[in-house]
């Protein structure tokens, strides 16, 4: 897998999960709204801010047409494709000072952008990296572009087969651009959680050698938290100020509140992954003197047998270890030995 840079933050193998808070239209048409989601996310415990830029018509046509109606069965049926991202777009004129904002704050900033002139727009303002969403993924014009620009490029899979994966890995690769990561993405909206296939993580991983991540569009914390114990090395989660904000993503969108205990809880599934490792730590190796070990059980006359009925593998760990039991029984104790005495090779007569 070859490690990809992002601003500051290495994302590798061993790296901590690199978190993505998605702007998306979570702004509802305020600037002051954007910015204090900017920061909120970093309370909230994001190492990115990523934003969208687009127009409307950059991204589609303002046509009254059937095959530009939304009809098929998500939260926006019944709207026209322009009058949506009319709606959801950032405006261009707010990147510059959203950017400067996430850098006083310590987070990555960077876009997904949805055409030619997006990307030059936001060279001109020196992001580290790119996204290419999931429902471009077929657009291997602009994805060339973008992997042109020689930085690391992250590619959401959402309604990706694998040949539109292979297809998108080498427009990058035709490009020399090698720092590519793959995010498994469910594109619903929200996103059922028996959908997420979180096995896909590692395959995505292991099949194309890349970094590999979740997109995810659940509701909760679930998800990520699985998507971490598969590899993740990158999650990003719709991020929204406060649900009562609305506009177009709020409903399956998390707030700060629920974003905190989502960036908790992955980190505390980073804890728990940990290393493959036999070798017991301090407090494990003093966790052994409650294991089992040999024991007296009951008072024991010089010469007399060793049986089941006097010694006895019990807790606590300091007596004989438990594999040399057989080896006992039967044996004649050297001397008296009292209840609750440590057994030892030494008790008794080795012939």
């Amino acid at each position: 897998m070859k490690n990809i840079k992002i601003g500051h933050h290495i994302i590798a193998q061993n790296s901590p999960v690199f978190i993505i808070a998605e702007l998306s239209a979570n702004h509802n048409g305020s600037i002051k709204t954007a910015i204090e989601t900017v920061r909120a996310a970093k309370r909230a415990g994001a190492d990115c801010i990523k934003l969208q830029t687009f127009t409307a018509d950059t991204i589609t046509l303002d046509s009254k047409k059937e095959d530009f109606k939304i009809s098929q069965g998500t939260l926006w049926d019944g709207q026209y494709l322009h009058d949506l991202y009319k709606t959801a777009h950032t405006p261009w004129e707010w990147h510059e000072e959203l950017m400067s904002v996430a850098k006083e704050e310590g987070l990555i900033c960077f876009s997904s952008p949805f055409d030619k002139t997006a990307v030059d727009f936001l060279e001109n303002l020196s992001v580290p990296a790119y996204k290419i969403a999931s429902f471009e993924i077929t657009d291997i014009p602009l994805i060339e572009y973008v992997a042109s620009k020689g930085k690391p490029i992250i590619i959401s899979t959402g309604i990706a087969e694998i040949e539109d994966i292979e297809l998108a890995l080498d427009a990058c690769r035709r490009m020399g651009n090698n720092y590519i990561a793959l995010l498994k993405c469910t594109s619903s909206y929200p996103a059922p959680i028996e959908e997420a296939n979180m096995s896909m993580v590692k395959d995505l991983a292991e099949r194309f050698n890349v970094v590999t991540g979740l997109s995810d569009h659940t509701i909760g914390s679930t998800v990520p938290v699985v998507a971490t114990c598969f590899g993740a090395k990158i999650i990003e989660k719709h991020f929204i100020l406060d649900h009562s904000v609305g506009g177009p993503d709020a409903s399956f969108s998390m707030d700060e509140k629920e974003f905190t205990e989502m960036v908790k809880a992955v980190r505390e599934a980073e804890k728990a992954i940990g290393v493959l490792n036999y070798t017991l730590t301090d407090k494990q190796v003093k966790g052994r003197d409650f294991s089992r070990s040999l024991y007296v059980v009951k008072d024991i006359k010089a010469g007399e047998v060793i049986t089941e009925k006097n010694v006895m593998s019990i807790r606590p760990g300091f007596g004989l270890h438990p594999k040399y039991f057989n080896d006992c029984i039967g044996k004649m104790a050297k001397k008296d030995i009292e209840k609750g005495t440590r057994f030892s090779f030494d008790l008794i007569e080795i012939n």
